[in-house]
């Protein structure tokens, strides 16, 4: 895990002329204090971050250095753990912090992973999935040593909404004017909706699903009351 060619960490250099960046002497990496913390906690989960640096003290070219962050202990985005790398680990650490962190002002715009984005946006996504174990777990190996095939019959059990309590759930919501029938149809909530959602087209799907179970209904009573009178009508015969 650890790799190989990379030399000591220094905590605090005492030469003067590195006063404005004590932590990188050329590349230098912490690996040797990480190696101990992680001896120490071992229920750590430690993700590499490389991040892009330069010395001005010692001019060379750029290069990419490790930092390694437990997810545990970080926040879900990006952002997150540079912060924690420059508060705990290296702070000469330097980009432009962050003013509204909703992805709005650009301030920690920077390239990730080859990609031009914002950090304040920019999820750690290894913590978020393994939270949640989001794959096949099986006790037994694939037949052959090979891979589990899905087909379209069973993709099927998977696609589609599986909640039958659709009727009930519209009741409830027609129950108070106020609900679903309160919406004035003015498309504010789609016009200002941060993630372009359209919230009112939504409401009048709801509102035609309601009014044609209505109808459905209606109709059903009207059958109801023809095949009664009927009914009656043969048993006078």
């Amino acid at each position: 895990m650890w790799k190989q060619g990379m030399t000591s960490f220094i905590s605090r250099s005492k030469d003067p002329k590195d006063k404005n960046f004590p932590i990188l002497k050329g590349v230098e990496s912490h690996q040797t204090v990480l190696k101990q913390k992680t001896t120490v906690a071992h229920d750590a989960l430690l993700k590499e971050f490389k991040i892009y640096r330069w010395n001005p003290d010692k001019p060379q070219k750029p290069f990419l250095h490790s930092y390694y962050v437990d997810l545990k202990t970080c926040g879900p985005m990006v952002l997150d753990a540079l912060q924690k790398i420059k508060a705990e680990d290296d702070s000469s650490l330097a980009y432009r912090i962050r003013s509204c962190r909703e992805g709005i002002c650009g301030s920690c715009a920077m390239n990730i992973d080859g990609i031009n984005t914002v950090a304040c946006l920019k999820p750690i996504y290894i913590l978020i999935l393994m939270s949640i174990e989001p794959w096949l777990k099986t006790r037994e190996p694939a037949e052959n040593g090979r891979e589990y095939r899905q087909s379209p019959a069973d993709r099927k059990k998977l696609d589609g909404l599986r909640d039958d309590f659709r009727e009930e759930r519209l009741q409830a919501m027609t129950e108070n004017e106020k609900r679903m029938y309160g919406c004035r149809t003015i498309k504010n909530c789609t016009a200002t909706c941060p993630k372009s959602l359209n919230p009112a087209l939504a409401i009048n799907k709801m509102r035609t699903m309601h009014l044609m179970s209505l109808l459905v209904k209606n109709a059903e009573k009207r059958v109801e009351k023809v095949l009664c009178s009927q009914n009656n009508i043969s048993s006078d015969y």
